[in-house]
Formats: structure tokens, sequence, C-alpha cells
């Protein structure tokens, strides 16, 4: 057992308090404010704390707190320390009742950053008392440290007594445990909860169950169940176990955690008795029971408390780790932190039908459930026999384990948090100017649960989102990147002119469907692309056409006459399988290498005799004179630019979009009916049968002090260059300016997936991806990256537009 002292709090949640903490030194502080000045010292401890000028942009983290700090290395401590790696973060314990007449503070900074903050309250007072006491006690904190932007993070509502004064810019309820069902519970807890759902921006809970049990009291609540530090506990599968545990005997159980009422008894016990070859450790500090009641058996080691960092170690050693909770209303919303950690550090866990584990561990077939004696004994026996390093069931855990982590947890829960604030600065603005005002479309508002997430905001995605959304659904877009719009993103550069992102972009379409769908969003203006080729030092007209030929070798042909001379140059080819084959049978080698081979080599970084034959066959070859590059029915460019055609189309009240977003760090915690996904498919499953191969490109955009730069929108160098082509834009966007921008296109092998690269060999790993993806329920995979193939705009509109009646059907 510790030697530490125990004491219960208003939440029936028993702390311990060390005597060095009872020790901690006090000064007074230069002023004070109270409305009880003979019972109030306002005091803090010398020890430096980090001031506002360290993080003067970013609100502080105020957290309320009934569990303290240092007792058990858990939840809070896992979020707030990454917290304090860019806040200010105060975590206020509940206060320490004492005979000392005086209510003081002590306030230290731990090695992490985090401020502790620890109320000192005389004995004896009533609860009307001691929250104002506290109050007062808060407000001069707040005031020697210049609290002044920060948001209130509540871990225990018993909180809100003393703080619903205080005014934040954001209030998140972390809820971990139903407090309510714990022993010695307050019985205000529940009324004081109740005013905390009222006043909470965000609802956290620590699982699943607690989820469940939470979604339907306020509008915005998120699951983040337990999780884990990997790296942390995996050094248990390689460290040497601590001499106070190398002397019990094998094979060993060990458990770490509180000890309290959640433990079955019982259970421990009876396995003990069934088993006395086997010796159970329990590591952790007894709680709100008496120590006497625990099973006295000679095969059962209670080690006391042990610090987080020893904790690897002692698992170490450990032959099978447990989790003997017993089925009561203190364990009915549990999510055991130590399930994921015990995997972590490789050991095979059973465990009491909790739901928490039961779902996913258990059903996953990760951790073994049992209940009674006899069927913890069985499924211990197994387990230490099956579930071992050398067997399949430590793949399957580490694979699980790749998808959840402390620092992924943290970083959605402040994605939320910077979009419940931002909601909250658009609504007070809107009130303060009288205005409904156009909600920014990158902020969760509190009123949303969504039917679908869509995975990027490109034209896929957005389409998709749109109709949905027209339907009355409401969907939730996310996109890694800071723009919507996808490789389609314009903007107005440093110098005003509207420039494309990722190169060129130009609509085309025989659609008259895509065409009238996206003219809901945009206006057009009139445009016939024109690209020229640098050859043999001429710039002359691509596709090839009638001018081409004549200006490439100083000839006067007619259309007649040029038909015969590609034919007198063309090559036949009896199984047209390849680019080259393509080209070589329509115009011959001596074309095909001024024109084709080289660019196709830059762009793709191979020969077009190594490409499938559909890369080049949309590129025609003409016998008159039309230079256009496209002959579609269709052909403008949006009027006002790209970006703002989706900024119309997502502009929806049942659209929601949150951009800089990985889906995988908010999946979990912002339920979704079903996922429309637009991303790579070799990436949603963890390239399982391996990397699809994709073509990247860099770019280089150069703003230059004249009207004009070049004699047409786009020239192509197929040769003598590194880049393969060059785009002057405001040919493009129609915009008239004293300077005007470029971009140089320079083709790579590595980075943003742009162009799928058809191969067979790409198609063969492809199929099995697609596979998996038509066998995995209510996931739509749609767009360029999630079937590999190569679409033009107007085609990834017409794939979205389909797939969405797809959608429409089953819904």
């Amino acid at each position: 057992m510790t030697s530490e002292k125990s004491q219960v709090n208003n939440n029936g949640v028993s702390n311990v308090i060390s005597p060095k903490q009872r020790k901690t030194k006090r000064s007074q502080l230069a002023q004070t404010q109270s409305s009880s000045p003979s019972r109030l010292n306002l005091t803090s401890s010398n020890k430096k704390v980090q001031s506002t000028e360290t993080f003067k942009d970013t609100p502080d983290i105020v957290c309320l707190s009934h569990l303290r700090w240092n007792f058990v290395y858990q939840r809070p401590q896992h979020l707030l320390t990454r917290c304090a790696q860019g806040k200010r973060v105060f975590f206020i314990e509940e206060p320490i009742f004492s005979e000392e007449p005086l209510a003081s503070l002590d306030v230290n900074e731990d090695s992490n950053g985090v401020v502790v903050v620890v109320p000192h309250l005389p004995q004896g007072l009533s609860e009307e008392v001691i929250n104002a006491d506290l109050q007062v006690l808060i407000d001069s904190l707040f005031a020697e440290h210049n609290i002044n932007k920060y948001i209130c993070w509540y871990y225990t509502p018993m909180a809100i007594a003393f703080t619903r004064h205080l005014q934040p810019q954001a209030v998140v309820y972390d809820c971990m445990d139903e407090l309510s069902a714990f022993q010695g519970a307050s019985p205000t807890l529940k009324n004081y909860e109740a005013e905390l759902f009222s006043r909470a921006d965000l609802v956290f809970t620590g699982g699943e169950s607690l989820y469940e049990s939470k979604v339907n009291q306020h509008p915005n609540v998120y699951a983040f169940p337990s999780s884990v530090d990997v790296a942390h506990f995996g050094q248990a599968r390689n460290l040497q176990e601590p001499e106070d545990q190398a002397h019990i005997p094998h094979p060993r159980l060990g458990f770490f955690g509180v000890i309290d009422e959640r433990m079955d008894i019982e259970l421990l016990a009876g396995i003990a008795e069934a088993r006395p070859d086997w010796h159970l450790v329990i590591i952790g500090p007894v709680v709100k029971i008496d120590p006497a009641n625990l099973p006295q058996h000679e095969n059962i080691h209670y080690l006391g408390g042990r610090d987080y960092k020893q904790l690897p170690a002692y698992l170490a050693g450990w032959d099978l780790a447990m989790l003997p909770f017993a089925r009561n209303e203190s364990t009915r919303f549990i999510s055991p932190t130590k399930t994921p950690e015990y995997l972590a550090a490789g050991r095979p866990v059973v465990s009491t039908s909790i739901r928490d584990v039961v779902r996913p561990y258990g059903e996953s077939k990760l951790v073994r459930i049992a209940d009674t004696v006899s069927e913890f004994v069985i499924a211990a026996e197994q387990a230490m026999q099956e579930d071992t390093p050398a067997s399949e069931w430590l793949s399957r855990v580490d694979v699980f384990l790749e998808k959840i982590s402390w620092d992924r947890t943290w970083a959605s829960m402040m994605k939320l948090i910077d979009s419940a604030i931002a909601a909250r600065d658009g609504e007070e603005k809107a009130n303060s100017t009288g205005a409904a005002g156009k909600q920014a479309p990158n902020i969760i508002t509190r009123d949303f649960v969504f039917d679908y997430l869509v995975v990027g905001a490109g034209f896929s995605g957005s389409v998709i989102a749109e109709r949905l959304a027209t339907q009355g659904k409401k969907v939730l877009v996310v996109d890694k990147r800071n723009h919507i719009g996808g490789n389609a993103y314009d903007h107005y550069n440093d110098d005003g002119i509207l420039v494309h992102k990722y190169g060129p972009h130009i609509f085309h379409t025989n659609s008259r469907e895509v065409f009238d769908y996206l003219s809901r969003f945009t206006q057009w203006r009139s445009y016939e692309h024109r690209v020229l080729a640098s050859v043999d030092g001429q710039l002359v007209p691509i596709p090839i056409n009638l001018d081409t030929i004549n200006k490439l070798y100083g000839m006067n042909l007619n259309s007649f006459e040029v038909e015969e001379f590609y034919k007198s140059l063309a090559e036949p080819v009896e199984n047209i399988r390849t680019s080259e084959d393509v080209v070589v049978s329509k115009v011959g080698r001596v074309l095909y290498e001024k024109f084709f081979r080289n660019y196709t080599r830059k762009q793709w970084g191979l020969d077009p005799s190594e490409l499938d034959k559909s890369v080049i066959a949309r590129i025609p070859t003409r016998t008159n004179r039309d230079d256009r590059y496209f002959t579609d029915s269709y052909q403008a460019m949006p009027l006002h630019g790209f970006t703002r055609m989706f900024d119309n189309m997502l502009n929806h009240p049942n659209i929601k979009v949150m951009l800089n977003t990985d889906y995988q760090e908010i999946q979990k915690a912002i339920p979704c009916r079903e996922m429309v996904y637009s991303g790579p498919v070799d990436e949603y499953f963890d390239y399982r049968y391996g990397k699809l191969p994709y073509r990247s490109l860099d770019f280089k955009h150069e703003t230059h002090n004249t009207s004009v730069f070049q004699s047409a929108p786009v020239i192509n160098y197929p040769n003598e260059q590194l880049y393969t082509r060059v785009t002057e834009f405001k040919y493009l966007t129609g915009q008239e300016h004293s300077k005007t921008s470029i971009v140089y296109e320079f083709p790579k092998a590595e980075g943003d997936p742009y162009y799928p690269v058809p191969r067979p060999e790409n198609q063969e790993i492809y199929k099995k991806y697609k596979v998996l993806a038509d066998e995995t329920p209510g996931i739509y995979f749609v767009g360029r990256l999630a079937t590999y193939k190569y679409y033009n705009m107007d085609q990834c509109v017409a794939q979205a537009l389909s797939v969405y009646k797809q959608i429409a059907v089953k819904a």
C-alpha cells in the first residue's frame, strides 16, 4: 500500500494528497480582494510560471478538475501536457480542507509546463461559503497571471458553482466518467451537469458508451475514447523488470490502476484460489474502499502505486494483463485507458465484459472477455498460450494501435475548439451589428449532427456534398489543404492577379447535364483554349494541324494534301497497345519524336512505349486549321474563378467544411452515418497491396512587369527544357492588369498525387483495392484518386452526380 493519505471529495472521487504537496511554500499576494477578508489570505508559490508573452496569441486553458494532478497519470495528464506545448494551462484541483484559518492557493508549474493550482480552505465551511471563497481565489489567480483570453475546460460539473461568472472564449466539458454513478457522489452533481451542458460549446466523452449516454443531452457531443502512447508502453517489449517484482514466480497476471469500488474483489479472490500456481500482481493506490477488504492470498501481491514512467518495466515481467472490473453502475460507462496500454506492451489481455472493452477490443479479438472465475481462468490460459509475440495476434494489435494516439486525439480536439471559438466570434459579431452574417464554411456550429462525412473538397466531394445537402442531409466536408476546390483552386496573388495554384484548369465538356449543373453556381466567360509547342526553334499549334505542318516544313499544303502527308509518314501497327503505337500509326516516327516522345518522358517519367494507349489517344491530329485544343460543345471559364464557384456550391446551411483536417483525426470524434471518400484508395486501406504510383508536379509561379509575357495561353516545351509547359493566366481569366503572371510546370515522381500512372501492372494492384472498396459498407469511393483513373473536370462532376444518384436511391 502507499503511504499517501486519501480523502473523498464532493464528487465521491478519492484524491491522494502527498505530504510533499502539503508543505508547498506560500507567499502573500500584493493585492487581494475578498468578500470575507478575515477568512481569505490569497497566496501563490514563488515557483516560476510562464508569462502571457510566451503564448500571447493563443488563449489559455483553465481546467477545473476533480482529480489531483499528481495522483494517477491518465486522460487529463495526457491531453493537457500536450496542450501545454502551445498554450498556458492552469489545472485547478478541488480544495484541500485543513485547520488553517485562512483560505489560500498553491500555484506551481510542473516539469511539463502545466500550472497546478491547489486551493486550501478552512474546515467546517458551508457549501455556499466554499463556493464564494473559491470564486474569489479564482479571480485572484486570473488577476495575478493576466488570464484574459481563456478556454474553460471542465472535468467536474461541480466547478460550475464558482465559475459561472467567468467569460471564456469557449467552454469544453471533457466527460471522462459518469461521476454521478460513483460512490459518494454529490446529489447536486446532475443538476450542475445540466447547467454545464447549457453553457458548453463542446462535450467530449471518454468512450463510446458514455457518448451514447450523453449524445442527446447536448448538440455537440464527440466521442474520444481512451488512447495510448504506443512508444512509451512499447518499451515493455524490451525492458528488464524492476527488482521488487523479479522475485515473484511465474506465471504472473498483472493489473495497474486505481483500486476502488470498480474492482471485482470476488473475481480476484476466485482466480487466486482456482489457480494457486498463478501470481496476481496489483499496482496502484487503494481509495474509497477499506484495504482490509481486499483478498489476502499468498499469490496476490499488492505493490502500491507506481509512477507512470515505471509502468512499462513492470509490464515487461507480466505473462498476462487483466481488467477484473466489477459490472455495476460505476463501471457501466468506463473506457479503461489501460486497455490499449496493455496491448502496446505486447501483453495478452483478459477483461470482464466492460462495454467499451468488448467494443472494439473484444469484437476485434484483441482482448479476451470473461466474467466468471472459470471463464476468466480458461481465457487466461488460452491467451497465455495463443496471444504471444510470435503469433498473428500481435501483428493485428499493432495495426489497430497505429490508428490511435494521444497526439491525434489532442489535435482533433483542438480543431473542434478552434471551430467553436470561431463560431462564438461569428455569433457575437452578428449580434453586435444586428446582421445575420454569412457564416464561414469551416465552422462547425453547435446544432450539427452529420449524416455524411465527405473527404475532399474538390469537384467530386463538393458536388456530392451539395447534392446531399439539397436533399436535406447534413454534410461535413473535410480537406487536408487550407482551401476548398482541390486542384482547381484559384486565388489572387500579391499583385492582384487571379492565378491557378496547381497549374491551368480549363473547363470543357460535351455534357449538357454537367454544364447546366455547374451553371447554378457560376456565370461563364466564353473561352476556347489554344496551345503552341516549341519545336525546332518555332512556335507551332498543338494538336498538330495543317498550319503546324506547313510552318514546320515550309510547305503550303491543303487539307487533302496534309492527310496524304500523314499517311506517308505513318507506320502500320497491327496491335495498338501503347501511347507510342497510337502516335506512330497516325503520323509516323519523325513527328512522334518532335512533339510527343520527350514531352511524355518528362510528364510521366516513362517512355511512351511503356504507357497505355489511353494517355495520348485523347490528343487528335487534324487536317484542317482548327487550332483549338478542345472541340467540346461547351467551353468556358467560371467568370469569377473556380474558387468562387466552389464557395457558392458549398454555401448551404446543411454543409460545414473543416480545412487543414485529416479525416482520420475526426472520424471517430464526429460520428457520421456514411462516408464519401475522394482521397487515394491505397492510402485508405493502409497500402495493404503496396502504393499505387502517381506522377506529381512542382509549380514555379512568377509575375512580370509587362502586360503580356508570351504569344499563347500555354506553350509546351517537348524537348529543350526541364519544364513541360508555361501558362499565362490572363489569357484564361480575361483579367485586365498592367502586370502578368505565369507558371512553369516541372513533373516529378514524388509529391502530391496528380496523375495515376496507366500501366497494366498498376491496374492489377488497383483491382485488388477496388475489391476492398466494394466490400467496405457505408463508404463511397469517388474521383480520380479513389478510383485510380485520370478524369477531366467534367468527368469528375459526371461521376459524382452518378454516385449521388446511387446514394439517393439507398437513402
